[in-house]
């Protein structure tokens, strides 16, 4: 191969050019390839089999290096662009994006200040400007593009410390319903919230976060003596797709001065649409906002961007200039992206934003996202109608849904034998601790035919045997081994006593022990109402203790209050998860608990 004169990494420009070309006709052909399934697995084995080995000491010819590629490497992975790619959420990102990434990465640009990166740094001016107009965002807000939504929500809670509290403090304390996304609890993690700061809420029946339940709990921390922070609302839950009431939220956290955050990381830009419009409505509420440009605006990983409010927030939360940088420091009306956020090197992640939008336009994006939004809400309206299949959730371009009459095991074996069909590709998730099939329609190659053929197939198909590793999707315990699993609780824990009136957990508390009762009777409380007595092999305190994400978990949802005296078995939250993680018959218990015990309550 040619090199370039005295550089031993450089190419001269005919051999760049020949392996631009080949490289380009690889892509189209692995892009365009109408058989391959949606995702195909390999063992780590089989790939240290294809593609392990020590680094060359002389060079090989690109083509062969480009041919192990396309025959040991690309076949395994998954297709987020494929018709019928509906698990977790999908990735369908356009080629002008992908070539636009291809400019910024062969240019390698350095986009953290104006002086090194002024036409990069204008595009992503224009292209936040963009986002700050579709949301309904003020001139005076500022952004910034990153890896994706979750450094976005990370960047999100450590701007909002900083410009409410300062360093960290043992009383602050933070709010997110239950189904936010596992980020958050990471963010949280990271800036160094303890478990029992930060509270995670249930939400009502349709799994969007109370209002109501937000402002008892804020106010309960208030007369505590704590110091509400920060409230994380989903504007498109990965779970179901759920939005919270955001404009309530935004009323309760701006009475109380609580800074809101909106994860609409998957959901956001669908207020390029009418419908979409609709149902986040309030989103130009909140004091910062995430979204995912790599979900549902069609872009390559990585694409996701925070929105602050009060933009100058964002500069103050993140800019430091060590003399090293004297010579770049941002001066008029230029930003050096890196002083808005956690990262000095980045790359210039809006090129593709803008080349793939001025491409195509905003109307096919928005069309894209209409057409996703409309399958959706008819796959619901079938499920709803349909004999064997039930509704569980569902919203934007999500569909939460099981077989009737079959158990977790059986629901699962759907899954996997869709996948092993090769027609398409759901995941899971639970549902207040019930197995949930999940589609996620957001692929713009997706048609009415292809939803229909996912459907016919969990309707009709014969489960598959669901391998060892999906020991997670038990059956339903029946009582008598329900029991078996809290007898086995009982080696565990220290004992206490309760004498008669004495409230043992109280509603609203942080504390996670889990309780197990060895003699005596108790009432379990709800804002003072009765709503469950327990007697001698009972157990409480479970869904506060069990793990929410990052060792987080609820507050306490009701008071348990000594009837006459009792004895007690008590168990820290970690020993309780760690059984859990255990033993299956502990861990079904505590789901069949989870079921029927968590409050889902109106608005």
């Amino acid at each position: 191969m040619a090199h370039g004169e005295g550089n031993p990494l450089a190419l001269d420009r005919e051999a760049m050019r020949a392996l631009g070309y080949r490289t380009v006709d690889l892509l189209v052909d692995a892009l365009t390839d109408a058989e391959a399934p949606p995702l195909r697995r390999a063992s780590q084995a089989e790939l240290r089999e294809r593609v392990g080995g020590p680094p060359p000491e002389e060079g090989e010819p690109f083509e062969e290096v480009l041919g192990r590629l396309e025959r040991e490497v690309l076949p395994f992975r998954s297709r987020g662009e494929h018709a019928r790619f509906f698990a977790f959420i999908p990735f369908a990102g356009t080629w002008p994006g992908a070539l636009g990434d291809f400019v910024a990465s062969a240019c390698n640009i350095y986009a953290g200040s104006w002086m090194e990166a002024a036409g990069p740094s204008a595009v992503e001016l224009e292209v936040v400007g963009w986002f700050k107009n579709w949301v309904g965002y003020p001139e005076r807000a500022a952004g910034t593009l990153v890896s994706g939504g979750s450094t976005a929500n990370l960047t999100a809670l450590a701007c909002a410390r900083e410009a409410l509290a300062g360093p960290m403090s043992d009383d602050l304390v933070g709010y997110v319903g239950d189904q936010s996304h596992s980020s958050v609890a990471r963010a949280a993690r990271v800036l160094g919230f303890r478990p029992e700061q930060l509270r995670v809420l249930p939400g009502g029946p349709d799994q969007r976060l109370s209002p109501r339940a937000l402002a008892a709990a804020i106010d309960a921390d208030v007369h505590a003596g704590r110091r509400p922070l920060f409230v994380v609302a989903s504007g498109g839950a990965t779970n179901t797709g759920a939005v919270d009431p955001l404009t309530a939220i935004a009323d309760v956290c701006g009475a109380r001065g609580v800074w809101l955050h909106v994860d609409a990381a998957y959901g956001g830009f669908a207020v390029l649409t009418a419908r979409g419009r609709e149902l986040l409505a309030g989103l130009e509420l909140a004091d910062s906002i995430t979204l995912d440009p790599h979900k549902w605006l069609y872009q390559p990983y990585e694409c996701g961007c925070l929105l602050v409010r009060e933009g100058e927030l964002l500069r103050r939360a993140f800019e430091i200039v060590p003399h090293y940088l004297e010579d770049a420091r941002a001066s008029g009306e230029e930003v050096n992206f890196a002083d808005l956020g956690l990262q000095l090197s980045r790359s210039a992640r809006a090129l593709k934003v803008w080349v793939s939008v001025r491409t195509f336009g905003l109307n096919a994006f928005r069309s894209a996202i209409e057409r996703s939004l409309g399958l959706a809400e008819d796959a619901r309206g079938r499920v709803t109608t349909s004999d064997r299949l039930e509704l569980l959730a569902g919203s934007l371009g999500v569909v939460c849904l099981r077989r009737r009459d079959a158990t977790d095991e059986e629901n699962a074996g759907l899954v996997a034998a869709l996948e092993r069909s090769g027609l398409g590709l759901v995941s899971s998730t639970r549902l207040d601790g019930q197995y949930a099939i999940r589609l996620c329609i957001l692929a713009p190659a997706t048609t009415a035919a292809d939803v229909d053929a996912v459907l016919d197939f969990l309707e009709t198909a014969e489960p598959a045997a669901v391998d060892d590793e999906l020991e997670q999707y038990e059956r339903d315990p029946p009582v008598e081994p329900a029991a078996r699993a809290v007898a086995a609780f009982a080696d565990f824990g220290d004992e206490r006593t309760a004498e008669a009136g004495e409230t043992v957990i109280a509603q609203g508390d942080a504390t996670r022990d889990f309780y197990i009762v060895l003699d005596g009777r108790l009432d379990v409380l709800v804002d003072g109402e009765r709503v469950r007595a327990l007697s001698p092999g009972d157990f409480f305190g479970e869904l506060a203790a069990l793990d929410w994400g990052a060792g987080y978990g609820y507050p306490r949802l009701a008071s348990v209050v000594a009837v006459t005296r009792v004895r007690l078995r008590v168990m820290p939250s970690e020993r309780l998860n760690e059984l859990a993680s255990q033993i299956p018959e502990v861990r079904a218990a505590l789901r069949a608990a989870v079921r029927e015990r968590l409050p889902r309550r109106p608005a």
